[in-house]
């Protein structure tokens, strides 16, 4: 299942890629919006800049935006920030692979075989998406 973490993390980047206004969007509006807890939501955006999805300006007009254009922006670059691997299994990981305990042969393990396809699967959908696909730009 999807961590409460990421959906709050993709409706937040959306948020802020339909804004039109040209200073930063402030968290206390995205939190509004969107129905987030406001000091959830502030640990995210900071782990979305840490990142380097976002940017971050203080003062008055302060808040948060994009470092690139929505068009630019991978899900798999987003979910791989907040949620981790995306394969389900660590043995057919791209990134965090480790070899499972209890398999003798991952060749010939069925379950190996299985979430490969559902990485793949799931890879292609993250690649294909971006930021402005979600928030209605393209």
């Amino acid at each position: 299942m999807l961590s409460k973490k990421t959906k709050y993390g993709l409706k937040a980047l959306t948020f802020i890629a339909r804004s039109t206004d040209e200073n930063p969007v402030q968290v206390s509006a995205i939190a509004k919006s969107e129905q987030i807890p406001q000091k959830f939501l502030e640990s995210i955006l900071l782990t979305l800049k840490k990142s380097g999805i976002l940017g971050s300006k203080k003062g008055k007009h302060g808040g948060y935006y994009l470092r690139v254009s929505p068009e630019e922006i991978l899900m798999t670059e987003v979910m791989r920030v907040l949620e981790g691997p995306i394969a389900m299994v660590s043995c057919v990981s791209l990134n965090f692979y480790e070899k499972c305990d209890d398999c003798a042969d991952e060749h010939a393990c069925s379950v190996n075989k299985l979430m490969i396809q559902v990485r793949d699967s799931t890879l292609n959908v993250f690649r294909n998406t971006t930021l402005a696909d979600l928030s209605g730009q393209n």
